[in-house]
């Protein structure tokens, strides 16, 4: 079907361009909202890891000190500072259920930190890959899907080879709480296992589906908007005029001295248009009046 009314053409092309500009806005921004919810999880990932880190270096400097005497007769986990960051950590977690964190490892003194199911293959690409220092990635958890991030525990100090080296060397207290089955046979430089911390993604991701909602309905207001006053600009500057003109077109063609003036005022094209027509008209009305005469 042949589109003939040049107001029904604006409109088509008007569409047309709104419709890819809106789904090509739509996407970009949908891409550009999951990925500062990916980035806001990152940045809360890290936090709890520096929160980690901060808490074992507290404990290294401040409290193992203070018990160095007793731990000749009784051996305290407290004073590791790997214990004192897990249990900081786990603290601030009881209000946080859907966070997680561990330090993941595949041979601890302590059971509850045995790396087990998707923490697995994380440690193990640690060990084959010395050189990374991070991995990112995104798992499905049980609130959702959920952004972990998982640095190496590397054995960078000779002095933890004291309790995790060769039973033999590690302390009687030590091994009267723990046994000599767990947590030894480590060495130097090795990757015995990785800190993971899971965060949700579910109240970023949702915070973005609410901001792409918004935008698109404020976008497609825009367009209806704009496409409402561009009809009236053209009805009134464009269509009018020409039909108008058309009429008075009409009437020269077809030799009748009585056609109606036109309004030339303005300096556009279709004004400069009028003012040729008018000419035409007056010379017509001239010429059909020698004729008369």
């Amino acid at each position: 079907m042949m589109i003939r009314s040049l107001a029904a053409r604006f409109n088509l092309v008007f569409l047309a361009v709104s419709a890819l500009g809106f789904c090509a806005a739509g996407a970009v921004t949908h891409a550009m909202l999951e990925r500062n919810a990916r980035e806001e999880s990152l940045q809360h990932a890290r936090l709890l890891l520096h929160a980690s880190d901060a808490a074992g270096k507290y404990a290294s400097a401040h409290v193992t000190p203070l018990l160095e005497n007793r731990l000749k007769f009784e051996f305290l986990p407290q004073a590791v500072p790997t214990f004192a960051a897990i249990e900081h950590l786990n603290q601030l977690l009881k209000s946080y259920p859907d966070y997680s964190y561990k330090q993941a490892t595949l041979n601890p003194t302590n059971p509850r930190n045995r790396a087990a199911g998707w923490e697995l293959p994380l440690v193990e690409r640690l060990r084959a890959e010395p050189r990374t220092a991070e991995l990112v990635g995104e798992r499905v958890g049980p609130s959702g899907p959920a952004l972990y991030v998982a640095r190496p525990i590397r054995i960078a100090d000779r002095a933890c080879l004291a309790c995790h080296g060769n039973p033999a060397d590690a302390p009687d207290t030590m091994l009267d709480i723990y046994g000599r089955a767990n947590g030894f046979g480590w060495k130097l430089g090795e990757t015995v296992g990785a800190q993971v911390v899971s965060v949700p993604m579910q109240v970023p991701l949702q915070r973005a589906r609410t901001l792409l909602q918004t935008y698109l309905w404020s976008l497609l207001a825009i367009f209806l908007f704009l496409f409402l006053a561009l009809n009236a600009m053209v009805h009134l500057f464009v269509t009018r005029r020409i039909r108008k003109l058309s009429r008075v077109a009409d009437d020269i063609s077809l030799g009748r001295a009585n056609a109606a003036a036109i309004d030339t005022r303005g300096g556009d094209e279709l004004a400069g248009l009028a003012r040729a027509f008018e000419r035409m008209r007056t010379s017509l009305a001239s010429a059909m009046k020698m004729l008369d005469e």
